[in-house]
């Protein structure tokens, strides 16, 4: 299997950074073959913008996704991007490692989606969900975050963190057709003792070593829906 390991975070010895390097060493003691890109370190730009094209269809106005179609056509993406579709394209399973800043993904993590996930390949039309251009490829999310388990979940302070990765899970990652399995997360990590991150990296190497007994989450597939994207009747969801 071919692996692309997104990683952002800008500490490099930060405990993401320890999941990254966990996940590299499972990986590749299966045999599998794994890539890896490391947003801080390669000082990625996170901002899309016309710069992304040598060329434009348009010159005299933008519109971002219509020129990354017409980018990937005429061959005229920029180089950091074509570089990293390249590898999206040639892995299986991708995993995005990250810590949750303020409900969310670190704003470098945001502009690799934005500007890698190009309309044309990965989706467009009606090419999305079970019909999008990565499918037949997993996803794999690894996070870190500051607050303790209990604070999660229906009820409680922050509410279910699955509406936190939502925008992920949902909007990025089972749109472009990813079959996206359930996410790994490490809690309270800048708190708790080097035993308990021993804790956090041992059941990481597991769920590694058994990932293909994951079983994906579930998404709206098209067949659900008729032509204008209303529900049939007999779709309950």
């Amino acid at each position: 299997m071919n692996v692309l390991l997104v990683h952002a975070h800008p500490e490099p010895r930060s405990f993401t950074a320890a999941l990254r390097d966990q996940a590299v060493e499972t990986l590749q003691a299966q045999g599998h073959q794994v890539q890896v890109s490391d947003l801080y370190a390669m000082d990625w730009n996170p901002v899309a913008s016309a710069d992304d094209f040598s060329a434009r269809e348009n010159p005299e106005y933008l519109v971002y996704a219509l020129e990354q179609r017409l980018g990937v056509k005429s061959q005229t993406l920029a180089a950091d991007i074509q570089q990293e579709l390249d590898k999206l394209l040639w892995a299986d399973l991708l995993i995005l490692n990250f810590p949750i800043y303020w409900f969310s993904a670190p704003a470098m993590l945001k502009g690799w989606i934005d500007r890698v996930l190009v309309s044309g390949i990965c989706y467009g039309g009606k090419r999305f969900y079970d019909q999008g251009g990565l499918r037949g490829k997993k996803a794999l999310v690894s996070v870190t975050l500051g607050g303790r388990e209990h604070m999660f979940g229906e009820g409680a302070i922050h509410g279910p963190l699955e509406d936190m990765l939502r925008p992920i899970l949902r909007g990025t990652l089972a749109y472009v057709g990813l079959d996206v399995l359930p996410p790994f997360v490490a809690w309270h990590v800048p708190y708790i003792s080097a035993e308990a991150r021993q804790e956090f990296l041992a059941s990481y190497q597991q769920r590694l070593e058994n990932l293909g007994q994951d079983q994906p989450i579930e998404f709206p597939r098209l067949s659900q829906f008729d032509d204008g994207l209303y529900p049939l009747a007999q779709n309950t969801r």
